[in-house]
């Protein structure tokens, strides 16, 4: 009997182990790219590093972006952007913490792409600002791709433009953001 109830336990454990993970999604290969048109040059840079978390229970959401990640066309680009712009020694990732606000409106046990607004705080080169953004949440066979786009700032951000070349460099950058998060196993 006490062996039966053992082996009933150790499997019920084991259910809700699983089934709270699967509340979870993860990935630490999303993908942030930001564009910039601009007068004297169009600037474009990619991350593949990104690492993202989905709790599809709560709706909360959080990114964290290595800023050295980014990579430019142009080599000097690169070097500029984290020496001289987002300042990558000294503020060496942006996050992302919030909450998918229409969260309810996501079935996450059925495949299907659903529209959602993502809120929450954006930190970049130190500061915090709030940040609200329509998005997607591309549930399938047990995957979930998000997928945002939003503009931002920098001089919201403290990120200055050289006097030099402030009327070549848009200050408006826009942000894409597509993920694939897979089940959190942990």
């Amino acid at each position: 009997m006490f062996r039966k109830n053992l082996i009933i336990l150790s499997g019920l454990v084991l259910f809700a182990t699983v089934t709270n993970a699967q509340d979870r999604y993860f990935t630490k290969t999303g993908q942030i790219d930001f564009f910039s048109k601009a007068a004297l040059e169009d600037i474009a840079a990619k991350n593949n590093t990104v690492t993202a978390v989905l709790d599809t229970k709560s709706g909360a959401m959080q990114f964290s972006v290595p800023m050295k990640g980014f990579e430019f066309e142009k080599k000097l680009m690169q070097e500029h952007f984290n020496e001289n712009y987002v300042e990558s020694d000294k503020y060496p990732k942006a996050d992302f913490k919030g909450v998918v606000a229409n969260n309810a409106a996501v079935n996450f046990a059925k495949d299907g792409t659903y529209n959602v607004t993502v809120k929450g705080k954006l930190t970049i080169h130190g500061v915090t600002k709030d940040v609200e953004a329509p998005g997607t949440i591309k549930v399938n066979n047990g995957k979930v791709d998000a997928a945002s786009t939003f503009n931002i700032k920098l001089s919201d951000y403290n990120i200055s433009i050289p006097a030099v070349v402030k009327d070549k460099i848009s200050n408006s950058i826009k942000i894409s953001v597509d993920t694939r998060l897979e089940p959190f196993k942990g």
